[in-house]
């Protein structure tokens, strides 16, 4: 909503604040452009020049807004595991309090699989690209994927407190486990040859007589 000033009138938009919306527009528009080609084409793959047709821009264009390719890209590699961490906590935030940690674990797996396959390339971009970027480009990615790993950490481990995790496991290992899959759908998933829907009731089936004893 625009601002109003003292008389209660909204003051014109000056050439200043015109200009800086449409570079914040055009930040985006490259942004989401080295996403896409991101995740279609890899770390080597990745070529300014798709990003800058993907965008609808000059390629030299892009030095405006990021200094070189690689800082394009780790902008991207950290926006992904952000917008999943985002989106799974505010998926969990919206169920009722009181859902047990078995049917809390089983929605964050359907969250972090409709984010990565579905709703954003960032995430894709940045799952398939993880052991391709030189580790100087993911270092920011890395917090995020810690910060990230802490809300799994707790579901798994509210699993264990409420006494629903098979005994023979290991915490950790079964989280990097389940992590580990619902990662790994983004390499082999395709719409064409099955429902998205499907991915996610079978991984929801693995984890809930996997992982959890049964009531």
């Amino acid at each position: 909503m625009a601002k109003r000033n003292s008389y209660g009138a909204v003051p014109p938009v000056g050439d200043d604040e015109i200009a800086e919306s449409k570079s914040a527009l055009t930040r985006a528009r490259i942004l989401d452009a080295a996403a896409h080609v991101l995740g279609a084409n890899g770390y080597a793959g990745l070529r300014l020049t798709d990003v800058a047709s993907e965008a609808e821009i000059r390629a030299p264009a892009i030095y405006y807004y990021y200094a070189s390719r690689d800082e394009l890209i780790e902008e991207v590699m950290w926006a992904g595991i952000a917008d999943m961490r985002e989106h799974v906590t505010e998926v969990l935030s919206a169920l009722p309090d009181g859902t047990p940690p078995l049917e809390r674990l089983l929605a964050a797996a359907e969250a972090h699989l409709r984010h990565a396959l579905e709703i954003s390339h960032y995430t894709t971009a940045s799952i398939r690209n993880a052991g391709q970027v030189p580790l100087a480009i993911r270092k920011r990615q890395i917090l995020e994927e810690e910060r990230y790993g802490e809300i799994w950490r707790k579901l798994i481990n509210d699993l264990a407190v409420e006494g629903r995790l098979r005994p023979e496991l290991d915490m950790y290992i079964a989280q990097m486990l389940v992590l580990g899959a619902l990662n790994w759908a983004v390499e082999w998933w395709d719409p064409r040859r099955g429902a998205l829907e499907a991915v996610v009731a079978n991984a929801q089936s693995f984890i809930r007589h996997g992982i959890a004893t049964t009531d």
